[in-house]
């Protein structure tokens, strides 16, 4: 399934502007230039969400699951871009229709995304995109994408 071998942090950190604690991918496991990604996100104690969210029971927000789909979304995007984008350029979250969450992502858990191209046309992708642990679906969505030049 790869177009290339694993990218890690360093690469991401590159390719996205997020940083710490709104980075929420670790690494990408494999990835299809304009078809697919798999990227992995490492859920630890130390999430500063799990300060409130919630004290005594902590569960990773289904908005920062969606969050790290969007992300390995732009993600895949980026590495699909035809020309270099240069510095100017930064992938922007559209949309998200159909999100479903079903079941708690808890510290420990590694959150595997995935994420399928479904379309591409002037400058708007879409994209499946799944969130599990341990092989069971946490949450699902399509996700829309665009960029702008800065």
């Amino acid at each position: 399934m790869t177009d290339g071998k694993q990218i890690d942090i360093h690469k991401v950190m590159q390719l996205l502007p997020h940083r710490y604690p709104f980075l929420l991918v670790d690494r990408i496991i494999e990835y299809k230039l304009d078809e697919s990604l798999k990227a992995l996100k490492n859920v630890t104690m130390n999430e500063p969400c799990f300060q409130g969210h919630f004290p005594g029971r902590p569960v990773f927000p289904g908005v920062l699951i969606l969050e790290a789909v969007a992300q390995a979304s732009a993600l895949l995007a980026s590495l699909s871009f035809t020309d270099d984008p240069g510095e100017n350029v930064i992938f922007l979250f559209a949309g998200i229709d159909k999100a479903r969450f079903k079941r708690p992502v808890e510290p420990g858990d590694q959150l595997i995304l995935d994420v399928q191209q479904t379309n591409y046309r002037r400058k708007i992708w879409k994209y499946s995109a799944t969130a599990s642990v341990d092989g069971q679906m946490a949450a699902a969505a399509d996700i829309i994408f665009t960029y702008r030049n800065f």
